[in-house]
């Protein structure tokens, strides 16, 4: 039976479920049964967090997909955390979500991106949070750690993040974008590098250039899988941030507003801090369609060897 642990801070799980899933196919990647008995990626994400002693869970969506999403899980998942005491919020990520003088230019259907979702929280989070994606697996390891850190902080700027290796978060079909990172020798990051095109190779990683040649990079470098410590003091710096990519992006049908890229700047100006929180739990996520049956056997393993009930939340 899933047991919470106790913690006198309230910390937060923050779920960004708004993604279009373009690469997937078609569909809503988020919401696709991966367990035995039709539990999603996120039933999975949200338990270990629960257990880690996380106590309030915020799910970023678009008003487009609400339905469904209640569907699949929010109704679900709202009377499993009521019983545990944990609290179920919503926040809309939309393309009119902008500050005052900015407006949607016409056409764009692109959504403004990880910096922007996080943004829409700024008027229900006060509390410190982990933000991941909602299609990823993180492993129980990256919880238990994270909120390990966020309960023991106590001042503005000191953040921190899951570092996965590289190798183990690629997918066999297709290239993947990841945020390459760099630290210093106590382990605190120097510099996230927004890397797209990254595709698995027989000699284990490399990007992908326009002309289809491969370069070569280190399997074995952290990567950000998203998955980010970070305390209240965040929301007003991304607002801050937001507006001045708007008024400075050169393509306004495009450029996305990234979580990873804001806190780099933030870091190459000296204004926060982040621990890089290296773990052993393997990552796994839904981009593509055949990545499914992947995931699927996946959680089959780890249910095998009793890191999962069958039933999860019994």
């Amino acid at each position: 039976m899933l047991e919470q642990s106790k913690s006198v801070v309230d910390t937060a799980l923050v779920i960004m479920a708004a993604g279009l899933g373009s690469r997937y196919g078609g569909g809503i990647k988020q919401l696709e049964p991966v367990g035995p008995n039709g539990e999603i990626i996120m039933d999975y994400s949200i338990h270990d967090a629960m257990e880690a002693g996380f106590n309030r869970v915020v799910f970023i969506i678009r008003r487009d997909i609400e339905d469904a999403f209640e569907q699949a899980i929010g109704g679900r998942i709202k009377s499993i955390c009521a019983a545990r005491g944990v609290q179920v919020d919503y926040a809309y990520q939309s393309f009119d979500d902008l500050p005052e003088g900015f407006s949607c230019p016409e056409g764009r259907t692109k959504p403004w991106g990880t910096g922007q979702a996080v943004l829409a929280c700024r008027e229900i989070l006060n509390t410190p949070f982990v933000v991941i994606n909602a299609d990823d697996y993180y492993g129980k390891e990256a919880f238990r750690k994270i909120h390990t850190f966020l309960t023991a902080q106590t001042g503005e700027g000191s953040y921190c993040m899951a570092g996965f290796y590289l190798k183990n978060t690629l997918s066999d079909h297709g290239g993947v974008t990841r945020g390459i990172c760099a630290t210093d020798g106590a382990g605190k990051l120097t510099k996230v590098t927004e890397t797209k095109n990254i595709v698995k190779t027989s000699n284990g990683a490399g990007i992908e250039q326009p002309d289809g040649s491969v370069v070569p990079v280190d399997g074995d470098c952290p990567v950000s899988m998203n998955m980010w410590g970070l305390t209240a003091d965040v929301l007003p710096v991304l607002g801050r941030e937001f507006k001045t990519f708007l008024a400075e992006m050169s393509d306004p049908m495009k450029e996305e507003f990234l979580l990873p890229i804001v806190i780099d700047k933030l870091l190459q100006r000296g204004e926060v801090s982040v621990q890089v929180l290296e773990t052993g739990d393997k990552w796994f996520g839904v981009t593509y369609h055949e990545d499914k049956p992947l995931v699927v056997e996946s959680f089959r393993r780890l249910i095998e060897q009793g890191v999962y009930s069958d039933k999860l939340y019994d």
